[in-house]
């Protein structure tokens, strides 16, 4: 992943926030290298992180894939059909175009390195300007570590990469050895 950012899709009322939402639906979106990672699984990682059966209790809160094209959109309803296969019962994840994307509040976006301050006061160093922060793929990994996705080995692999300093490296990858 390049980037990662939260925000609000799927419905139709003006300029959603957390506390107006309307009729939209809390969600991510994913900025990838399809030369590292395939579209298809990311999708298959999706159904394999949450129950894509459980009906939602609210819109904002529902299940939802927004394709980005016409070839996504067919891949990802293919791969529901297969997975209802398998499971034998409906998958009632919305999956529908993607109209627009709203960029959540600054304070929702990287909520897991925002609240780490010994890690965060680094990335306000490095990005003092809230877009480059959140456009930021280091921050993006380094959230993702905090929270609880991907393994040590792999950060072990990529910290260098992520322009902490010495003490900042050390303190991520003690977190990830919890």
């Amino acid at each position: 992943m390049w980037r990662t950012r939260v925000g609000y899709a799927g419905g139709t009322s003006p300029a959603p926030t957390y506390r107006s939402i309307g009729d939209h639906t809390e969600c991510f979106q994913v900025d990838f290298d399809p030369l590292t990672i395939r579209y298809e699984e990311l999708v298959e990682l999706f159904w394999s992180v949450h129950n894509p059966t459980a009906a939602a209790y609210s819109k904002q809160y529902a299940s939802l894939v927004l394709a980005h094209d016409e070839r996504q959109l067919t891949v990802a309803k293919s791969l529901r059909d297969r997975l209802e296969a398998v499971v034998r019962r409906p998958v009632l994840t919305r999956i529908e175009m993607l109209e627009r994307f709203y960029p959540a509040e600054d304070y929702h976006q990287k909520y897991r390195l925002r609240n780490t301050p010994e890690l965060m006061n680094e990335f306000r160093t490095m990005y003092p300007d809230d877009a480059a922060f959140v456009a930021s793929t280091a921050a993006a990994r380094v959230n993702g570590y905090l929270d609880g996705s991907g393994t040590c080995g792999q950060l072990g692999r990529e910290v260098d990469r992520l322009g902490l300093s010495e003490a900042a490296a050390a303190r991520l990858q003690a977190r990830c050895a919890r």
